[in-house]
C-alpha cells in the first residue's frame, strides 16, 4: 500500500485523521463557552489524563471550534521553566490588540493594554523571563502593584470587561498545567474565581497529566468547585474501531476484522498508539486488506518506534536511580502500585526513597492516585522498562 497515501499522524499533538470518541466533552466546552459569553455561570474546564490519550488534540480542537464560534483565545503551553505570567502576557497582548479593532471594545481594551503594561512593568523584578512589547503607557495603580495574586485579578478582570463589550468572551487554553508553580497557579485560579464572581466573559480550558487535580486543589481549597474535571482516557473499543477503521476506508482501503481487534488489543485503545499501529500496520500491508498478519509484522515496528521516541525521550531524562525506581515498579505489573511495594522490590525501605518518589513525581513520570499509591504516567510504559532494563542486573 502507498505510504504517500498513510492516513495516520503518530506525532506529538498531531491531530489524527479521525478523532474519534471526544464528541461529549467538545460540547460540554461549547456550552460552558456559550454560557460565559451570554453572562451566565459556568465552571471552568481541566482536562486530565494520562500521556498519550490526546488531551493536546482534544485542546487544539476544542480551541478551533471556540474561534469559529466567535470566541477570543489564548493558547500556551505551561513549560517546566518558565513563569506563567511571561508566556501568558504576550498572548494577552495579541488578544487585546484584536480585541482593540472591534469599536464597542476599543476604550476598555486599550484600557487593558495599559493595565497589561503596568502588569509587565510590576512583574519584571520577580519575574524576569517576562519580555513581550508594550502598546500604550501603564496606568498609575492598575494591575502595577508588584502582588502576582492582585495584578493577575485585576488583568483579567479588564481583560474580561473588554471581551464583554465586543459581546464575546476569553478563552484561556493552557496546556501542560501541572507544570505551573502552585503560588502561579493559585493567582491564576483567583483571577478566574472573581471573574466568575464579576460574571464576567473569562473561562479556561486546561489540560494536564491527572497529578493536576490535586495540585489546584493544594493551591486553592475552593477549585473544586470552579473547575470541572473530565478524564480522558484509553477510547472506548468502537470509538477506537472508528479511529483506525475510518481513516482506511476514507481512502477506498480495508481492515479485516482480526487485524482491527489485534490493533485494538496492542494498544489498549490509547490514542497515540493506535495511530503507531494504524501508520505500521498500512505500510508493512502490500495490498488491501490489513490482514492479521500484516499487524503482527507492524506490531515489532511500532514497539520499536516507540522505544525510540515516545519512551525513549522520557527515559533519557531519568537519574540512574530514578530508572532504578520505575524499573522496581515495572517489575510489579502497570500499577498502581504500593509505595511498601515498590520499596520491597528495590530492598530499600519507604523513607529512603520518599526523595526519589518526589522527583518523578515532578518530571510528571508518576502521579499518586490515592495515598500510598504510585502509578505511571505514561501507558505501557512498564512494558518498556522491562525491555530496556531486561533480566536481574538493574537490581544490583
Amino acid at each position: 500500500m502507498d505510504p504517500v497515501t498513510n492516513p495516520f499522524a503518530p506525532g506529538a499533538g498531531a491531530p489524527p485523521p479521525e478523532l474519534a470518541g471526544r464528541d461529549p466533552l467538545r460540547e460540554q466546552v461549547r456550552v460552558a463557552l456559550e454560557r460565559v459569553r451570554r453572562g451566565r455561570p459556568a465552571k471552568s474546564v481541566l482536562m486530565v489524563g494520562l500521556r498519550g490519550v490526546g488531551k493536546t488534540v482534544l485542546l487544539d480542537r476544542i480551541r478551533l471550534d471556540a474561534e469559529a464560534a466567535g470566541i477570543q483565545t489564548v493558547r500556551i503551553e505551561a513549560p517546566e521553566h518558565r513563569s506563567l505570567p511571561a508566556i501568558l502576557a504576550p498572548e494577552l497582548r495579541l488578544a487585546l490588540l484584536r480585541l482593540s479593532r472591534i469599536a464597542a471594545a476599543k476604550d476598555h481594551a486599550r484600557r487593558a493594554l495599559q493595565a497589561l503594561a503596568g502588569f509587565v512593568q510590576g512583574m519584571k523584578m520577580k519575574f524576569q523571563d517576562i519580555e513581550v512589547g508594550l502598546d500604550l503607557p501603564p496606568e498609575p495603580g492598575l494591575a502595577d502593584n508588584g502582588d502576582l495574586e492582585h495584578d493577575l485579578q485585576v488583568l483579567l478582570e479588564t481583560v474580561g470587561a473588554a471581551a464583554g463589550r465586543a459581546g464575546t468572551a476569553l478563552a484561556l487554553f493552557v496546556d501542560e498545567l501541572q507544570y505551573v508553580k502552585e503560588e502561579e497557579l493559585a493567582a491564576l485560579i483567583t483571577a478566574l474565581h472573581r471573574c466568575a464572581q464579576r460574571q464576567l466573559p473569562v473561562v479556561l480550558a486546561g489540560a494536564g497529566l491527572p497529578l493536576l487535580r490535586g495540585r489546584m486543589g493544594q493551591a486553592k481549597s475552593y477549585a473544586e468547585r470552579l473547575f470541572d474535571f473530565p478524564e480522558i482516557g484509553p477510547l472506548p473499543p468502537p470509538a477506537a474501531a472508528r479511529a483506525i477503521v475510518k481513516p482506511i476506508e476514507d481512502e477506498g482501503e480495508s481492515i479485516e476484522p482480526a487485524a482491527l481487534e489485534r490493533i485494538l488489543e496492542r494498544t489498549a485503545c490509547y490514542p497515540y498508539f493506535l495511530q503507531e499501529w494504524g501508520k505500521h500496520a498500512w505500510d508493512v500491508a502490500e495490498r488491501s486488506p490489513i490482514t492479521l498478519a500484516d499487524v503482527e509484522a507492524a506490531s515489532e515496528l511500532a514497539v520499536a518506534a516507540l522505544d525510540e521516541s515516545f519512551f525513549r525521550v522520557r527515559f533519557d531524562r531519568l537519574t540512574p536511580i530514578e530508572k532504578r525506581y520505575l524499573r522496581g515498579m515495572a517489575e510489579l505489573g502497570p500499577g498502581p502500585h504500593r509505595s511498601g511495594d515498590i520499596a520491597e522490590a528495590l530492598g530499600r525501605k519507604v523513607t529512603s526513597l520518599a526523595p526519589t518518589r518526589s522527583q518523578l513525581i515532578a518530571k510528571g513520570m508518576i502521579w499518586s492516585p490515592s495515598h500510598g499509591d504510585t502509578a505511571f504516567t505514561v501507558p505501557l510504559f512498564d512494558e518498556f522498562m522491562r525491555r530496556i532494563l531486561p533480566g536481574e542486573e538493574w537490581k544490583r
